[in-house]
Order: C-alpha cells, then structure tokens, then sequence
C-alpha cells in the first residue's frame, strides 16, 4: 500500500528534491559561472516524464529510483554544491502525453535538461522537439537505435544498448544453436518492436524469409490468440518482443498450451519482478535474454562490492522498492550517469557543454554493470552502452553465461 500512494503522488506532482536551499542561496555567487535555463548558483532542474500509469506503468520504478538517487546525491552535498530538483510526470505511456508533459517541463518549469524520461513511442514524440529547441535529451530509458544520431538528432543522447544490435544478437543465438528450425516472433507494432524485429531480420539472413511474424498493440487486452497463432504455425524457436505486461501474458499463455519451443525474450523487459513473477517462475524456467547489467536476483553477484553498494542504496533511499526488478537498477544507473555528466561540466552548466561533456565519458563505472562493461561514448557514439552478456532463467533467478558481446551498431 505504501509503494502504491508514493506511486499515486509522484504521477500527480512533480518530484521536488532541491534540499537546503536558505543555506545554498546565501553563498556568494561565482563570477566565473555560466548557465543556462533551469541553472542557478543553488540549483540544478532536471525533467523526466515516466508512464506511472498506464500498460507500462509497471516501468515507473525507473523514474522513482531516479528520484531516490537524486535525493542521495543532494543529501551529499549535491553536484559541485548544487541540488538537484527533479520533476516527474505522469504521462500514462501515451505519446501525446509526453509532448504535452515535455512542453511543460521545457517552457514553463524551464528545467536544464530532461534525462530517464521513458518508452520509445514517447520519446519519439518528443524527439523533433527537444532538438529543434536544443534542450538536451540525455540517456531515455529506451534502447531505440534512432538516438545515436550525433549528426541529425545532436541534443538527444542514448544509454541502452541498441534494440536493433540485440536483435541481431537472438538471431545470431538462433543460428548456432536452432539452424534448423522455424522462428516466430511476437512483437509490439510500434518503434520498440519494429527496431528489434529489424535486427532479428538482419541477424537471420536467409532465414528471415520463413519467420512467422505476428504483432499486438498496446491496447490489446491479451495476446493469448497470437501464441495460439504461432504454436499452430509449428514455430520451434519463440522471440517475444513486449512490454513487462504482455510479457508475463504471453509466458502465461505459452505454458497453458504446453508449447515448448526455444523461448528467447527481449532484455529491457525480462524483469524477474514486474514480467517473470506475474507470469508465475516455474512457467518462465529456460527463456533467454539479454542484459549489460547485473540482475540483481542472480546469486552471483550477493558478495560483489557494486550490487552491495546498490542494495545499500536501495535500503535507505527506495525501501519499498523491489530488488527483483531491473527497472530499479535501470533508474540510479541513469541518475548515475546523469551526474556524472554534471559533475564533468563544473561551473560551465550550459546546455551546450552538456552535450560536449555527454559525449565524453570515458570507461565510466556503475555499480551494477556487469564485469566488463563500462560507459563509453564520443562525439560520434551517442549511446552509453554497447555490451551485453546472454542470460537464461533457472526457474528461480536469471545465470549469466557466454562471454561480453559487442552491441554496436555500424
């Protein structure tokens, strides 16, 4: 009940956390200084939309654990004696929502810069307009392959490994280990699904000719007849492309048909918390995935320094948080990286040096990126992360196996 009302008031006001400000505003301003909208000598404002309601509001952890560690940070000290005041809105995963929310945030609360904000049919909304007015778009929680696009999108910076590099990445697992067989994917008909399903095509050459493509939409009610479509086609290899929702209704239904193929599942939504729970364990036991980061129910990682480091974060600052869900790794990892960029702009806080210090993160650590795996980026990489490692699901928890595998997209 207490996560639900703290849900219910972040989707109704903004999210304010700039801290100690009598204290911050009596200090001498610095000469030196430039800033831009949103900045002050006090004050950093940073905006984000997130879907608290809506088919994706199970994604809202990401906006809230943001939240959290942006009250972390401030708690601190803040960002070279800066707070951070973070506003959030609902925009119930409906992409006129985020234009009206995003144009909100930019013209009227005049906030620096918008970073996590998520879903890529929201962001896609917005994208024309945050780089038509050079407001920067930092690290959408999204992995489109469209925001690494430095010479015609240069205000929006990626961080998810690119859908379309992981759809590539299943076919390449499919054509080693089911060379024979006949593939059915199951995908959102939208940008995120189309971006995977155009990887998947990619990464199965001539086997592509003899997929089995379905789609659903978001208002769907089930997909319980696609699954249906796809056993009776004699698929031996699944690929669902989905949204947590649809994921744990699709896994659900997969079990009641007692169908039994190679079940492989896009990563940003294989969430033993808001997907594999729902859908009950023991029906997700064998599916595959993929993913950059530590899963936080993977035993393998109990003792290591960065998921303690996480876990203490999420003890004091997201109690109610669930530590099975990856949305909650995926949210401080974004503020993280948000920081990051601040800290490397000093007192130069203009949106355009944002960009400039974006695009330079070199071997950047977070605590919960698997070992390997860093942070990188240039003036023409505007993705933050281009590595992942395969996953499959005990029954209980997700196992890492297989080597770091390249997600670049060329």
């Amino acid at each position: 009940m207490q996560r639900l009302t703290r849900r219910t008031v972040l989707a109704a006001v903004p999210i304010t956390l700039a801290l100690g400000g009598q204290l911050a505003a009596a200090r001498p301003a610095r000469a030196a200084n430039k800033y831009g909208p949103g900045v002050t000598d006090s004050e950093i404002k940073i905006g984000n939309t997130g879907p608290y309601s809506g088919p994706l509001s199970n994604a809202s952890p990401i906006p809230i654990s943001m939240a959290a560690y942006f009250k972390m940070i401030n708690d601190q000290g803040g960002v070279n004696g800066r707070k951070i005041t973070f506003i959030s809105y609902d925009d119930g995963y409906s992409p006129p929502k985020t234009v009206e929310m995003t144009r909100k945030l930019v013209e009227s609360d005049e906030v620096f810069l918008l970073a996590g904000s998520v879903g890529t049919p929201t962001n896609t909304a917005i994208w024309h307009y945050m780089n038509e007015n050079k407001v920067p778009q930092l690290f959408p929680a999204t992995g489109a392959t469209k925001w690494n696009d430095p010479k015609g999108h240069p205000w929006t910076m990626g961080f998810f490994v690119s859908y379309r590099a992981e759809g590539r990445i299943y076919a390449g697992y499919i054509r080693e280990h089911k060379p024979e067989t006949k593939v059915g994917v199951l995908y959102q008909n939208d940008d995120f699904g189309k971006d995977y399903l155009t990887g998947l095509l990619d990464g199965l050459g001539d086997k592509a000719a003899s997929l089995v493509k379905v789609s659903y939409e978001t208002t769907d009610p089930t997909v319980d007849s696609q699954i249906i479509q796809m056993k009776s086609a004699d698929c031996d290899v699944f690929v669902l492309i989905a949204i947590p929702k649809f994921e744990a209704q699709a896994i659900r239904k997969v079990a009641e048909i007692e169908w039994k193929p190679l079940f492989i599942t896009n990563g940003i939504a294989a969430s033993v918390g808001a997907a594999f729970k729902p859908a009950g364990l023991e029906n997700c036991k064998g599916i595959i995935t993929d993913n950059s980061f530590k899963d936080p129910t993977d035993p393998e990682w109990k003792e290591d320094a960065g998921y303690k480091e996480w876990a203490a974060f999420m003890d004091k600052y997201y109690p109610n948080g669930d530590k099975t869900d990856n949305a909650a790794v995926y949210g401080p990892s974004i503020a993280a990286t948000t920081v990051q960029v601040l800290k490397q702009c000093g007192d130069e806080l203009t949106r355009e040096n944002v960009m400039r210090q974006a695009a330079n993160l070199h071997n950047f650590a977070l605590p919960m990126l698997q070992p390997g795996i860093t942070i990188n980026t240039s003036p023409t990489e505007f993705v933050a992360i281009t590595q992942v490692r395969m996953e499959r699901f005990d029954g209980q928890r997700f196992r890492t196996f297989g080597p770091v595998l390249s997600a670049a997209i060329s």
